[in-house]
């Protein structure tokens, strides 16, 4: 064979061999992501792993990116031409803000072709859809409600109360016996923000609270002074710790720690913060309701992901997505961190027995909310907490606090239109 035969050849099969490495070349999906924390970020790996697995024509790649810093540069990501695919947020205000300036790629049809409206809990839909279509796909999450002591109540023969009287009995109760009703620390300022959200959506429904986070209702407005009433009988009949101001919400564990205090309304994450044997004696009932003619709302913090409007990758973003929303997408992560997932197809012995108690009474909510400076913009919620702080030092205030935060909101969303 002559060398110029060979020559022909050699370059044949260079050439076929460059064209099955490209008929062979993965589709590149990008995700910027703010899961940095060592735990998560490992089961987040794990997760696209599985998904890289089940789809072997697509290769992931994650920018990860610590929570501070990646808030500042997502702006600059959603604004630019060359976006990521995906991208983690919060839910709440924190994602209406970029839906609103139409950044954020509508996500209706995944949630149609994923059933998502069957698989989960129809509250979650109040976080994920703006104007009837949905945006947001919720991943993870943790709940509110109102821990106490098991022992505390059964010495004194209480039970979990359902209703706002009901609720002053056991703390009267608790009161006469010296026991500090409930404990609280708010030298943070975010923890008086929960007793805000819930007397609200207890006394106003959580369309209403919502509404009033987004800047559309007025804060001087008489719904809401009556907000402050309700939380004004518990700090006239003296049912929380004294001198709150002066601990954090960790320090205001210990009050329950000891014995000396019944009741936190906290989030889930206060069974990390209190010893094993104590964790085994709370238990926690629903924030009592006021209103009985108005939707219950629960505070349920979400992470969860979004596409960018400009993405170059849409359809595969979608089927990550898809696969974020399924049972085996969602297992992955929760064996591994601990969290709750948002699929109703999850075993609920997957679950501790406090937390199937936390996801049942989601799963029986008519909507969410986040929290106040998450369904607020943050200059709003600034003052606002400074506000609330206001009125637990000074109640008699109210309608200066009250007139005040209604000026705020009328300069800071003013400056947002």
């Amino acid at each position: 064979m002559s060398k110029r035969v060979l020559m022909v050849l050699s370059l044949v099969l260079v050439l076929l061999v460059s064209l099955s490495t490209v008929s062979m070349a993965k589709k590149v999906l990008t995700i910027n992501s703010y899961i940095s924390d060592p735990v998560p970020k490992e089961a987040f790996e794990d997760v696209i792993k599985a998904f890289e697995e089940a789809h072997p024509d697509i290769d992931v790649r994650v920018s990860t990116t610590a929570h501070e810093d990646f808030k500042k540069a997502l702006r600059i990501w959603l604004s630019s031409d060359n976006p990521p695919d995906v991208i983690t947020w919060f839910a709440g205000n924190r994602a209406k803000y970029f839906i609103n300036k139409g950044l954020i790629m509508a996500i209706t049809d995944v949630w149609e072709e994923a059933d998502l409206y069957n698989k989960f809990p129809r509250a979650f839909r109040s976080i994920s859809f703006v104007n009837g279509k949905a945006y947001f796909l919720p991943y993870n999450w943790y709940w509110w409600g109102m821990f106490y002591r098991k022992s505390i109540f059964d010495k004194y023969g209480l039970e979990e109360p359902r209703t706002w009287d009901e609720f002053l009995d056991v703390c009267e109760t608790l009161k006469q016996n010296g026991i500090t009703p409930i404990t609280i620390g708010t030298k943070y300022r975010w923890t008086a923000t929960g007793w805000f959200d819930y007397l609200n959506m207890r006394v106003n429904g959580p369309e209403f609270h919502i509404r009033l986070m987004e800047g559309k209702e007025k804060y001087n407005d008489p719904r809401v002074k009556k907000v402050f009433e309700y939380w004004r009988q518990l700090l006239d009949r003296g049912y929380f710790v004294d001198n709150a101001a002066a601990y954090s919400w960790q320090e205001g564990v210990r009050f329950m720690v000891k014995g000396e205090a019944a009741m936190y309304l906290m989030g889930q994450f206060i069974l990390d913060a209190v010893p094993e044997e104590v964790a085994k004696d709370l238990d926690f009932f629903r924030f009592p309701i006021i209103n009985e003619d108005v939707p219950i709302g629960e505070d349920t913090p979400t992470d969860g992901f979004m596409i960018p409007k400009k993405a170059k990758n849409p359809e595969l973003a979608k089927e990550f997505l898809k696969f974020l929303a399924s049972r085996e997408g969602q297992m992955i992560f929760i064996e591994k961190t601990g969290r709750i997932g948002v699929n109703n197809e999850i075993p609920m012995d997957s679950y501790p027995p406090l937390t199937q108690k936390g996801v049942k009474m989601i799963q029986g909510t008519d909507a969410l909310a986040q929290f106040y400076d998450r369904d607020t913009p943050p200059t709003m919620a600034d003052k606002g907490m400074n506000g609330l702080m206001n009125f637990w030092a000074y109640p008699d205030q109210i309608d200066k606090i009250l007139d005040n935060l209604e000026r705020q909101r009328q300069m800071i969303f003013s400056e947002q239109e």
